[in-house]
């Protein structure tokens, strides 16, 4: 099946966006646990579940992708 440029542009455009959200919070929890883990800091459960949110809210749009990229493209057409 083919993809027209629009289509495609903004699959493109709605999959970096939730690599860029899961990344993001896969760093932000790694650092969070490395300055737990080694500078002995009280945790805080609430900015940890907030990046488990931000992580979950990627893998939702990655799921949802495709049908995301065309209501994109459809607004934008």
């Amino acid at each position: 099946m083919t993809m027209d440029a629009s289509r495609r542009g903004a699959l493109l455009l709605v999959r970096f966006t939730a690599a860029c959200l899961m990344g993001m919070s896969i760093v932000e929890l790694a650092l969070y646990w490395a300055e737990f883990k080694f500078r002995q800091v009280p945790v805080n459960i609430p900015l940890a579940v907030l990046w488990g949110i931000v992580f979950l809210a990627g893998i939702a749009v990655l799921i949802k992708a495709k049908s995301i990229a065309d209501w994109i493209s459809d607004k934008l057409e």
